[in-house]
Parts: C-alpha cells; sequence; structure tokens
C-alpha cells in the first residue's frame, strides 16, 4: 500500500505526482498486466536475453 504524506500547505496537485511515481516505480500495473496471460519460462528468457544483447550492443556503440 502506497502512502503519501502531504505537508501543510503543500499543493495537492504536488502530492499526486509523488503518488504516481511512486505507483510507476513500484511497476504494480506492470505486473498486473503480466499475470493476465501465461506465458512460458523459455519465452521469457528469450525475451531477457535480447533484451541483454540490445543493451550490450547500445552500450558497445557508445565506447566506440
Amino acid at each position: 500500500m502506497l502512502k503519501v504524506k502531504v505537508q501543510d500547505g503543500e499543493n495537492i496537485e504536488r502530492a499526486l505526482k509523488r503518488m504516481k511515481h511512486k505507483f510507476r516505480n513500484t511497476k504494480v500495473l506492470q505486473k498486473l498486466r503480466e499475470n493476465q496471460q501465461f506465458t512460458k519460462k523459455s519465452v521469457k528468457r528469450r525475451k531477457e536475453v535480447q533484451k541483454a544483447s540490445y543493451i550490450q550492443g547500445l552500450r558497445d556503440q557508445e565506447n566506440i
């Protein structure tokens, strides 16, 4: 459960912005979407490997 303390005299819009930021960082919505349908472990692993190779390629391009 997310808790956002509103300071005295703080704008409610600012508090909502902090709450939304915390919500995004916890990745609750992403987990819910992933659990809507089953994906095999091999497919998950393949995606992880593809993502890692993509990121490594970007880092290699920076170093050149």
